[in-house]
């Protein structure tokens, strides 16, 4: 009973139970990355004529973050390619970084220098500010 509630309301942890019908009624399954992520479009590539385009979408495995779709996929899903990565046997460019989460919020988060997070410590002030004095 507990997981028809999840499912019923919360969108941040999987699917969603409208999101599942949906999925099962006009959904068909694209191909799967790393990370367990389904991937979908509707069914037989249906061009949506409120869209102009077909739907695609994502079924994350576990916590909903977009930041978790790899480069590979992230490109199928706006539009950018035609063709998803399972079928066109896609190799990474040499440019292109591995996946990593959004880091926001924890220890591992981006501090520029100065940033009051960063060391702990400020830097002192190099003595190049001059404050603005009316007239």
């Amino acid at each position: 009973m507990k997981q028809f509630f999840l499912k019923f309301f919360t969108w941040w942890s999987g699917q969603t139970f409208g999101t599942q019908l949906w999925t099962k009624r006009y959904g068909e399954l694209v191909g799967q990355d790393e990370q367990g992520n389904l991937y979908y479009r509707t069914r037989g590539g249906v061009i949506d004529p409120t869209l102009g385009f077909e739907r695609r979408w994502v079924i994350y495995n576990g916590y909903a973050e977009a930041s978790r779709i790899p480069p590979s996929w992230h490109g199928w899903m706006h539009h950018t390619v035609d063709v998803p990565p399972t079928q066109d046997n896609y190799q990474p460019r040499e440019w292109e970084k591995p996946h990593q989460p959004n880091l926001t919020g924890t220890a591992n988060a981006y501090r520029p220098s100065g940033s009051t997070l960063a060391s702990g410590k400020r830097p002192k002030a190099t003595g190049d500010y001059q404050p603005w004095t009316p007239g």
